[in-house]
């Protein structure tokens, strides 16, 4: 059996074009129609997701055609497609745009192919008319096994500056226009480095989204958009194994730790870990009997004061790692476990001294890229050997060498070539700058959750021992 879901991938003929704009003015628009949407993200982005998320009201979701497979994204799409009346996906830079020039690689359109969706390509129409219709045609022919379901012009001046957009592209065999959406700077969402502002500092509030839909809806076709998406007989999705909790792993959420891929944390679930979120932020102590935590990315640089603020909890990490519990960073997560973060202005805020290295902000992109990961010795996520795939985006960097800090991972960048020595480690603590996709490499969530539940077996066992002396 299979439903109705129908799809499409919104791309972009260069990035800031207004794809994420426009996908979350669709999904709130839809979404009021009644309709059931599903979102998507390719590329690597947690900004994007989280917005996308409120919008839509499910859960969004990221596809990656270098961190995980091809199966693996279809997998993916497929399972969180289902019950969905529109499965949306935003794609990333440019429709073609990937690794390199010379092929597909990493781009919307392989990604929008791989899944069998059509694509809605939103062009910025300032400064242009008919000029638009040779732009079309080039990306309408570029690629013969791409489906291009129409154009959405963005940013126009007028109704006479769309008509003439209208007319130049009704030269083109097989291209529609679905509309023009006027500038409107009400919508645009604020910035700052990494990307927009996140969802938890800046949510979208029911007018936001309603203006948006009111502003797709006025000047967009989305009857006839609709109507051009064919279903794409998406299987029923069959009663799941639920695994019983065997650990507690505390995982940091509120504003300064915001950056989680959802699979890695379902596949943590999956492998038996009961999820215990807390707030390094708001919390004046960890969750009581936790077996494990997960500190992951966000921006704690943005935080840093009230991050240091709370020595409770500073401290409950650090005396937590100083007694084996096992402890996973990624990111921020790093930064907060270091002695001290120093902002731009070099002021020091202490955090939690896990390791005995300072993070120091940067005005500029530190490090941007994709990166393989593989274990030179055993850790939390597995034997020597195990490889995984992931993402570093950083505007900080440690002051000198951590000298005294083992280091487990080996990093290469996508393109290979010189290794580097990463993945600091402490007792059961493992801290990197790489945000790893677990989908990489499920066994690495199944490694951390088993490390957990020695901590705990031990843990009994400690108890035990004493119970029997006292």
């Amino acid at each position: 059996m299979t439903n109705q879901t129908r799809g499409l991938v919104i791309a972009g003929t260069q990035s800031g074009v207004g794809k994420t704009t426009i996908t979350l003015g669709l999904l709130a628009a839809l979404r009021r129609r009644g309709l059931v949407v599903q979102p998507f993200k390719v590329g690597p982005d947690f900004i994007d997701p989280g917005h996308h998320t409120q919008a839509g009201g499910r859960l969004s979701r990221n596809l990656d055609g270098w961190m995980l497979s091809r199966d693996a994204n279809m997998s993916l799409f497929r399972r969180r497609a289902r019950g969905a009346d529109v499965a949306v996906v935003e794609g990333v830079m440019g429709l073609f745009d990937g690794y390199d020039g010379a092929s597909e690689a990493g781009s919307t359109a392989q990604m929008a192919k791989w899944l069998g969706l059509p694509v809605l390509l939103v062009v910025d129409a300032r400064a242009m008319a008919r000029s638009a219709a040779a732009l079309v045609h080039g990306f309408a022919s570029f690629d013969p096994e791409l489906t291009l379901v129409g154009v959405i012009f963005n940013r126009i001046g007028s109704a006479t500056h769309l008509e003439y957009l209208q007319q130049a592209l009704s030269t083109l065999q097989g291209v529609r226009s679905f509309g023009g959406l006027p500038r409107d700077q009400e919508l645009a969402i604020p910035e700052r480095h990494l990307g927009l502002a996140t969802t938890e500092d800046h949510p979208l509030g029911a007018g936001y989204l309603n203006h948006l839909a009111d502003w797709l809806e006025a000047n967009l076709d989305l009857d006839g958009l609709l109507a051009a998406l064919p279903p794409l007989g998406v299987p029923e999705e069959l009663a799941a194994e639920v695994t019983s909790p065997t650990v507690r792993l505390g995982v940091a959420r509120d504003r300064a730790f915001c950056f989680y891929y959802p699979e890695n944390l379902e596949l943590l679930a999956d492998a038996g870990a009961e999820l215990v979120p807390f707030s390094p932020l708001e919390d004046r102590e960890l969750p009581a009997d936790l077996h494990g935590i997960y500190l992951g990315g966000g921006y704690p640089e943005l935080y840093a004061a009230a991050l240091a603020a709370n020595a409770g909890v500073r401290q409950a990490v650090q005396d937590a790692a100083a007694m084996g519990l096992p402890i996973y960073a990624e990111c921020g997560g790093l930064m907060y476990l270091a002695r001290e973060i120093r902002d731009l202005s070099g002021r020091p805020h202490p955090m939690a001294g896990v390791f005995p290295f300072t993070v120091q902000m940067l005005p500029r992109l530190k490090a941007l890229g994709y990166r393989e990961v593989t274990l030179a010795a055993a850790g939390l996520l597995g034997p020597a050997g195990t490889r995984l795939k992931g993402h570093e985006f950083h505007y900080s960097e440690m002051v000198g060498e951590p000298v005294g800090v083992s280091r487990i991972y080996r990093l290469t960048s996508r393109k290979g070539g010189e290794t580097v020595a990463e993945g600091y480690t402490f007792q059961n603590v493992l801290a990197s700058y790489v945000h790893l996709h677990f989908g990489s490499n499920p066994d690495a969530a199944k490694n951390l959750v088993a490390s957990c539940r020695r901590y705990k077996d031990n843990l009994s066992e400690r108890t035990k021992a004493v119970a029997t002396c006292q």
